[in-house]
């Protein structure tokens, strides 16, 4: 196994590792500290089932469930969300378009899920030209780079998310919107494992700040939100077909790039592990 890293202040290919087979105890801790480290980690050319997918998820946490499952998974694996713009007898077979704008998943949650991993089965391309790719951004990079005078104002404050503000996005029931009242996290976040600090702010899922008039609670918010997605601190992955890339929702922000259509084809299984009330 070896831990490569990208060019990013993120990022790191993990080359030497067959995820098809079984990881012993010390393999996989080596995984998970480049995991927390760097926050985003990638493994190419796999070829895994959805039910060793699966197995490797749960390494990292109890699968976490949300509303793309019980519209598009995997038949008999439930945990497995489709990602897909493929469409059979004209229907889709997976969630189109998603995640088009920065976020951290299901962050309009109590817990919200501790990562995500994401396998390319199918990757989008014209004339050779990879499309589809994904860019992700260090929330804890961005936290370091704040003037002194912001971390001040930033710490110990809360604010509010909401899941009704992607209605639009998502489509959601009106069983689901119940599901999911408003909820307040820390604007600043301590990572568990390597208590590095991070901003927790997403400008289409905050919709409030404590302690703040709403006209100045907007304006910080997409301050800070331009700030955390500067080039400085961004990786851009670029597909390939048996990638299986995973992400740290603490540290990482991510959003990805719809640059194709059909008749490009993009196909991806995507599981996601739980994780802990933020602090």
């Amino acid at each position: 196994m070896k831990v490569i890293p990208t060019a990013a202040v993120l990022g790191a290919e993990i080359a030497g590792v067959d995820l098809s087979r079984h990881l012993d105890d010390i393999t996989f801790a080596a995984i998970e500290r480049a995991y927390d480290e760097y926050g985003v980690i990638f493994f190419r050319g796999q070829s895994i089932t959805p039910a060793q997918q699966v197995a490797f998820t749960r390494r990292f946490g109890e699968i976490e469930f949300n509303i793309f499952g019980e519209r598009w998974s995997v038949p008999g694996n439930p945990e497995i969300v489709v990602l897909s713009n493929i469409t059979e007898g004209g229907r889709p077979t997976g969630v189109r378009r998603a995640g088009e704008n920065w976020h951290s998943d299901m962050c309009y949650t109590a817990r919200p899920p501790r990562g995500t991993v994401l396998y390319a089965i199918e990757v989008p391309e014209l004339h050779g030209l990879p499309l589809g790719d994904t860019e992700f951004a260090s929330a804890a990079a961005a936290w370091d780079a704040l003037p002194d005078a912001m971390k001040r104002i930033l710490e110990g404050r809360q604010a509010t998310f909401d899941f009704r503000e992607r209605k639009r996005a998502l489509a959601p029931t009106q069983a689901e919107i119940d599901r999911n009242p408003p909820v307040r996290h820390p604007i600043v976040r301590t990572h568990p494992s390597t208590g590095r600090k991070c901003l927790y702010v997403m400008r289409d899922d905050c919709t409030a700040i404590e302690g703040m008039e709403s006209d100045a609670a907007e304006a910080l918010i997409a301050a800070l939100a331009d700030h955390l997605v500067k080039p400085a601190f961004v990786y851009r992955h670029q597909w390939r077909p048996g990638d299986v890339l995973m992400w740290d929702n603490c540290t990482v922000q991510h959003r990805a790039i719809q640059d194709y259509d059909m008749p490009q084809r993009r196909l991806m299984h995507r599981t996601t592990m739980g994780g802990a009330v933020p602090a």
